[in-house]
């Protein structure tokens, strides 16, 4: 145990720490398997028990690392679109891919935000982005603020582990890692509770359009509607070419004879 503290230690506090943090995170971002999040925990947790290596060095190690993985999860996306492969049309990941699309149509930057926190769903929300056209300027600045929100996320359970266990770098590591993927089952978990919540309420609307709700714009289109509305009985019939219209006819009063009330004096002729 001893042996493997010590190994540890020598690992965290070199240099390439850093690198190799930067570098997990990074892989992470399209290819779950890798434990960036872990790796970013567990290097703090060290840092707090042993006093090494630098904290700030990692956040931004890791926020760097976040922001890059998410971008080419994007391009990804972008490329090859979300139906190309077997394993995008396995259940799971299509259903992944259905909430994505659903959520980046209504709330598209929250989603990029807080999809970071999704261990396999920030993947289905940053291809399906690149996928469906999404700006590719405002997702790269949505990424970064995302890196920098959820590498703080990840120092603080790192610290918090650290700070539980000081003097037991090893220990403490494993701890954060243990935090790390407590929470990742949790927000899973309540993911797939709403969407199982949000298709049973479907279900039970069944195929039923909603009612238009009564708004302003509403109550003017009726009043428009009402106002042009011309009845087919009443509408007057239009001639063939060549004959008067009646109603042309009709539909203007004749015009009174004009009456001169002027005095007119007649010339008389002379016997």
């Amino acid at each position: 145990m001893e042996f493997l503290t010590d190994a540890i230690l020598t690992m965290a506090t070199s240099p390439w720490i850093y690198l190799i943090v930067l570098a997990m995170v990074l892989i992470d971002g399209f290819f779950p398997p890798v434990p960036g999040e872990a790796v970013l925990v567990g290097a703090t947790a060290i840092a707090i028990s042993a006093g090494s290596p630098n904290v700030w060095v990692l956040l931004v190690a890791g926020a760097i690392g976040a922001a890059i993985g998410d971008n080419i999860a994007f391009r990804i996306g972008r490329a090859v679109g979300v139906e190309r492969y077997a394993w995008m049309r396995k259940p799971r990941v299509v259903a992944a891919l259905d909430f994505a699309r659903r959520g980046l149509e209504k709330r598209g930057t929250l989603l990029v935000l807080g999809g970071r926190y999704i261990p396999v769903g920030r993947i289905a929300i940053n291809m399906t982005a690149g996928a469906t056209g999404f700006p590719p300027r405002r997702f790269a600045a949505l990424s970064v603020v995302a890196g920098f929100l959820w590498s703080i996320h990840a120092i603080l359970i790192g610290a918090l582990a650290g700070h539980l266990t000081q003097g037991n770098p090893l220990i403490g590591a494993v701890l954060g890692i243990g935090f790390a993927i407590l929470l990742g089952i949790i927000i899973d978990t309540v993911g797939r509770i709403r969407r199982a919540i949000i298709k049973r309420r479907a279900a039970r609307r069944g195929t039923t359009v909603p009612a238009r709700p009564i708004t302003a714009s509403a109550i003017r289109d009726r009043e428009i509607d009402a106002l042009t509305y011309r009845d087919p009985a009443t509408e007057p019939i239009e001639p063939s070419t060549g004959e008067a219209t009646q109603t042309e006819t009709t539909a203007r009063p004749a015009r009174p004879a004009r009456r001169d009330t002027g005095d007119f004096t007649p010339l008389r002729g002379t016997v």
